[in-house]
């Protein structure tokens, strides 16, 4: 029976909870949200002995960080070349070369902590789904090749294998990325953050924010932090009138849906080497198997004003186009999350006052964009070089995005006739 739960709830190990802030307290930096970067900034910072207050507005890993596809991705969206001409030259080849090394400073914060986030460092896959997308992946093997990548493309019986479906014959192998359970990955840096003496606290929302004689004041319902510096880390998950960030961003919805525990042929063919995959489609799918060979899909776009029936649709649709011979699953699993989105598909670091640094619009790369930043602010406020950070500060006013709202309206439904598409065999 599908239910509307996500699955990481039910895999991720349990964690104890971190008590509500009840009294005022001072730190040096005050991170607010527990996400990806916010853990990631705290157990940086206090492998440096600064003390660190972390502020969480419900539980650690209730917004993006605890919902998403667990893709352990370098790059972003948007191509090598095409950063160097969004950002220049320097800027383009500093940032790739960055978020080339993310996927191994997560995996090396999960092998040096002992975090159990049920990894697998084998590669993922950008499966060419058409001529078009063929060609997409022939530009970025060239582009990514040339900056020394461990990239591989895969056509014909290996590229069958790999992918488990003949459906798709050219793919790009990514050697340096790999899976997580995401919730359990975030839980694990809590852990690791408070062992490392980091006070984090849940159910404290931020509801105002301001500086007063050099010094930031962090206010909940019950309490108040006080500190030298800030980190804003709640990225698509803002809330509360404190703070513009949220207007650098607008929001795209993610869908996944989870089968039961896989079998027989279907356990032995499907991404048999457990990599992630995703595809090259305009609203692309994602795919993935769990430590319990359950097969994730997943697309964006959100389930508001769609009928129930909408998205199982969708994904025995995609089921008969990559795996036609197999039996229709049961689906057991369904949930949405959110991700800041901007249209360069390039993320945003800001330093909107003199002590307050954020990141927003990670455009669905998040565990290794989250984790890099968070490294990197931690960096940024120990050393006060300005090279700790991988890509040129935007003001506020340069970062904000107009129309969001419209724009997030738009792209919703867009991706809806795109998927009802996919469902009467329209587009395929």
């Amino acid at each position: 029976m599908l239910q509307e739960q996500c699955l990481w709830n039910m895999t991720a190990p349990n964690i104890d909870a971190y008590s509500q802030m009840s009294s005022d307290t001072q730190a040096a930096v005050c991170i607010i949200g527990g996400g990806y970067t916010g853990l990631s900034a705290a157990i940086h910072l206090a492998e440096k002995g600064v003390k660190v207050v972390l502020l969480e507005s419900q539980s650690v890993g209730s917004g993006g960080s605890g919902k998403s596809v667990g893709l352990v991705n370098a790059g972003t969206w948007a191509r090598p070349d095409d950063l160097s001409v969004s950002l220049g030259a320097a800027d383009g080849e500093r940032l790739t070369e960055a978020l080339g090394q993310a996927p191994g400073l997560v995996f090396d914060l999960i092998k040096r902590y002992d975090i159990d986030a049920q990894a697998t460092q084998a590669g993922n896959i950008h499966m060419a789904h058409n001529a078009k997308g063929e060609i997409d992946v022939d530009i970025r093997y060239e582009q990514l090749s040339r900056r020394g990548a461990n990239v591989e493309v895969l056509t014909g019986s290996k590229c069958h294998e790999y992918c488990g479906t003949t459906s798709i014959n050219k793919a790009l192998l990514d050697h340096r990325a790999g899976t997580i359970n995401p919730l359990a990955y975030v839980r694990g840096l809590a852990k690791v953050a408070a062992n490392l003496g980091v006070t984090i606290y849940e159910h404290s929302a931020v509801e105002s924010l301001e500086k007063v004689g050099g010094h930031w004041y962090a206010r909940t319902a019950k309490a108040c932090v006080k500190s030298e510096r800030v980190i804003i880390a709640t990225n698509a998950y803002t809330e509360g009138e404190w703070t513009d960030i949220a207007k650098t961003f607008y929001l795209v919805y993610y869908y996944q849906i989870a089968s039961e525990p896989l079998s027989g042929a279907a356990a032995e063919r499907i991404l048999p080497y457990k990599t992630g995959a995703w595809d090259t489609r305009l609203a692309l799918s994602s795919f993935r198997r769990d430590n319990d060979n359950r097969l994730l899909l997943g697309t964006v776009g959100g389930t508001q004003m769609k009928p129930k029936s909408f998205y199982q649709s969708w994904a025995n649709a995609v089921q008969k186009s990559y795996y036609p011979d197999l039996p229709a699953f049961d689906w057991q699993y369904e949930w949405c999350g959110s991700f800041g989105f901007t249209q360069d598909h390039i993320f945003r670091v800001m330093e909107p006052d003199e002590g307050l640094l954020t990141a927003t619009a990670y455009n669905g790369r998040g565990i290794t964009t989250g984790t890099l930043m968070g490294k990197c602010f931690a960096d940024y406020i120990v050393t006060g070089k300005r090279d700790s950070i991988p890509l040129p500060f935007k003001t506020l006013e340069e970062a904000k995005v107009g129309f969001g709202g419209i724009k997030s309206g738009f792209t919703e439904l867009g991706l809806t006739l795109y998927h009802a598409g996919q469902c009467l065999k329209i587009i395929k």
